[in-house]
């Protein structure tokens, strides 16, 4: 139970509390007074202050607020010592001007030795850089005053080597070694000699080019040798700067160079440079550059060496000359005494330069390949004169890729020998295969061999890659394996080449038909094969009929085949993937053979007809039920074709075959299904009827038409109400009210005979509400007797 004490008692108890948290602050705050003052050496910013809000805090610590000002601080003298130099040296005399720089310049330099000294090294840093600033400016008004004969560019290549030795000694000095500044500005200041002397020198592109890539091997040595920080980058700048530029500047002289001696300039240059980069990924093995380095090497290697040979060999060898060098640098990949990131980097290379190789053959492989296809608007004009002309079909060729076929077998060959490891074996391998199947097939266009020869060659092609398809499968991790898309492309690029003749024509259809048909006898392969066989087969069925002078619509028979092929071959595939797809591959074909008699109803009424009888086959299938209905459809449009073929105009001739069957099924699903809705039985297969009998009675000046429909309406609205339809009855009800409407109409209204026209509707709404008054009545019955039943319970 909790005890609660009196409001007095519990009010001494809180003042009680109040006085002990006060006396615990105060002794607190006197103890953190006390700290402080012990504390000398803590930056007043980084001591606590109790009373001071979290929102009071400073943005910015005290070295960066320190650092800031001495970078001002150095700005603004540097700025007023170029304005000194360019404004004011004018009032002064020569023993002035010499009195004001030289002992601004030296105290500026002897400045931070007491800075050091007394620990103030982010000041003595400041100063160093102003000293460093005078002497550019010492350096620019001696050659403004003193020396102005000099040429300038030979005088800023010397003040900027004096300048670098002069800072690197100042650097090294053993009082002023702490400063970071001064070495990194020595070698910015020393990328400039050589390069500017070279200029001055007027050493050529050659020159200039070799002053670059000293320069940049300079710093590559500097950068090996000096421990981490601000000396090592800026180093690794210089010569990744200079180096860049220089090799860009050697690899254009190499391509530019006339004959062999100014591609051996340009390849000494280059070669320079690749044994530097070298060097420096041999003793850099242990960082990330080892590799790019090595890389770098290896594509600078090819490009020299390739430069000397290159202008004394025809232009079609240059790209195998350069190839050969690069699968060279294999060899050293081999040396066990090179670092591993070494070897990788010349792998890396050699592979580089093999690539290039390939992409160089790429515009005659897609020219053979692609370019057949222009036939297509030139179907039998003449065979051509050879292999180039039947690729090309008017095409630019290409002269300068004679080698293409070489190229190709030897990169082949590399992979097939180079490649060992588990992993990439299987890679290697596939490469191999379109390597080689690229060599073969632009190895025809190269030599211009005659137009049967090249036909020849691609159908063996093609059948040695179903051979190896068929050895080798598919696999669920590469899906379709490369020999057999190779197989297609080289089977198309085949079609269309045999469209110069019309033998060559109907000879390669009939060859790649039965050959993808054989394929297609093999499960794994069918999903592909088989629908290849039968857009082979339409096409030689078109080949054939019109190599036989036979019409389109005649032809269209021939092209029949191939829809019942596929529903035979569809009905015993294996998998549900192949039958889907070669269902449709027939599809497409029996939809071509309907395009080929739309000219001819009488044709088009027989091959629709034909078409429907393949369809209702596919329907007997329990899984392709839903092919019933096509097969109806096709019934139907064959039908009206043959009507439209006798000049039948009769809208009943057209409606009627189509809604009889309509209504029997109906009737077939309401047995089986009660529950259907009559809208859905009965529906489709009345409204096929009476809706476009109703259209052409409206516009039929004769009374037969309406009379009959009429009586029809009449009927099915009887049928409906006998059997409790609603679709039935509002349907024909419907059509009778509108039938009636227009007999009726005054207008229209005639007389025929004795007849009058209005007497048939009257009779027939006289009939109408004497059944609805016998129907009412039984209804009325059935009520009162249900209501007896109901009180006798």
């Amino acid at each position: 139970m909790t005890h609660v004490p009196p409001p007095a008692e519990e009010l001494r108890l809180i003042d009680a509390e109040l006085w002990q948290l006060d006396a615990r602050r105060v002794q607190l705050l006197t103890r953190r007074a006390w700290l402080v003052s012990h504390l000398p050496s803590l930056p007043p910013s980084r001591v606590p202050t109790a009373a001071t809000p979290a929102l009071h805090r400073p943005e910015a610590t005290a070295p960066r607020v320190q650092n800031v000002l001495l970078l001002l601080g150095g700005l603004l003298l540097t700025i007023a010592a170029i304005a000194f130099t360019l404004v004011s040296w004018g009032h002064l005399g020569i023993a002035g001007r010499s009195l004001v720089l030289g002992a601004v310049t030296v105290a500026a330099l002897v400045a931070p030795l007491p800075l050091l000294g007394r620990g103030l090294r982010s000041t003595a840093e400041a100063v160093a850089g102003l000293a460093l600033a005078l002497m550019v400016l010492d350096a620019y008004a001696l050659h403004a005053v003193a020396l102005t004969g000099v040429d300038a560019t030979a005088y800023a290549a010397g003040a900027s080597a004096v300048l670098a030795a002069v800072w690197t000694g100042y650097g090294l000095l053993p009082r002023t070694g702490a400063l970071r500044l001064p070495l990194p500005a020595a070698l910015t200041a020393a990328q400039l000699p050589l390069l500017l002397g070279a200029v001055a020198a007027d050493a050529g592109r050659y020159g200039i080019t070799g002053a670059l890539l000293v320069t940049a091997a300079c710093d590559t040595l500097v950068a090996l040798r000096a421990p981490a920080g601000l000396v090592r980058i800026a180093a690794t700048v210089g010569a990744y700067g200079m180096g860049v530029w220089g090799v860009l500047g050697a690899a254009w002289l190499s391509w530019t160079a006339g004959g062999p001696g100014a591609g051996a300039e340009a390849a000494a240059l280059l070669l320079f440079a690749a044994g530097v980069a070298l060097v420096a990924a041999w003793r850099d093995r242990a960082a990330g550059h080892a590799v790019g380095l090595s890389l770098a090497a290896g594509l600078l290697a090819v490009t020299a060496l390739g430069g000397i040979v290159r202008p004394a060999v025809p232009a079609t060898w240059a790209v195998p000359a350069h190839l050969a060098f690069g699968i060279s640098l294999l060899a050293a990949v081999r040396a066990k005494r090179l670092p591993e990131p070494v070897r990788r980097g010349l792998a890396i290379a050699s592979a580089a330069v093999q690539g290039l190789a390939v992409l160089w053959v790429l515009p005659l492989l897609a020219l053979t390949v692609l370019g057949p296809a222009g036939w297509a608007a030139r179907v039998w004009s003449g065979a051509p004169d050879g292999a180039r002309q039947a690729v090309s079909v008017g095409a630019t060729w290409l002269p300068q890729l004679q080698t293409a076929p070489l190229v190709l077998a030897t990169v082949a060959a590399v992979l097939a020998l180079a490649v060992r490891t588990a992993t990439w074996r299987p890679r290697a391998l596939t490469g191999v295969l379109v390597l080689g199947w690229s060599a073969l097939m632009v190895l025809p266009v190269v030599t211009d061999v005659p137009y049967p020869a090249a036909l020849v060659v691609e159908a063996l092609a093609t059948a040695a890659l179903l051979a190896v398809a068929t050895r080798s499968g598919v696999t669920e991790s590469t899906g379709l394996l490369p020999p057999l898309v190779l197989a297609l492309v080289t089977s198309v690029s085949l079609a269309f080449l045999s469209l110069p003749t019309r033998s060559a024509t109907v000879g390669v259809l009939t060859a790649l038909t039965v050959l993808f048909a054989a394929v297609s006898l093999k499960q794994r392969l069918t999903t592909v094969t088989a629908p290849a066989a039968l857009g082979y087969g339409a096409a030689w069925a078109c080949a054939v009929g019109a190599a036989a002078g036979w019409a389109p619509q005649h032809t269209a028979l021939l092209v029949l085949l191939v829809p019942a092929v596929a529903a035979l071959f569809a009905a015993r595939a294996a998998d549900a993937r192949t039958t889907v797809v070669v269902e449709v591959t027939g599809a497409a074909a029996g939809l071509l053979a309907i395009a080929l008699t739309v000219s001819d109803p009488a044709m088009l009424s027989l091959v629709l007809s034909l078409s429907a009888v393949i369809a209702s086959g596919t329907a007997v299938r329990a899984d392709r039920r839903p092919a019933a209905y096509a097969a109806t459809a096709l019934f139907a449009l064959a039908a009206w074709a043959r009507l439209a073929a006798w000049g039948v105009t009769a809208p009943e001739a057209y409606t009627v075959p189509l809604s009889v069957p309509a209504l029997v099924m109906g009737a077939l699903r309401r047995r089986r299904d009660p529950q259907a809705s009559s809208w859905v039985a009965y529906g489709p297969g009345l409204a096929a009827t009476l809706i476009p009998s109703l259209a052409t009675a409206w516009t039929d000046s004769y009374a037969t038409r309406p009379w009959l429909l009429g009586a029809a309406a009449l009927l099915v609205t009887l049928v409906g109400a006998r059997h409790r339809l609603r679709t039935p009855l509002l349907l024909g009800g419907g059509v009778l009210v509108l039938d009636a409407l227009h007999e009726l109409a005054p207008y229209l209204i005639q007389i025929t005979g004795l007849l009058p026209r209005w007497a048939p509707p009257a009779l027939a709404g006289l009939l109408l509400l004497a059944v609805g008054a016998t129907y009412e009545q039984r209804l009325r019955d059935v009520r009162r007797a249900r209501n007896a039943l109901g009180r006798m319970n």
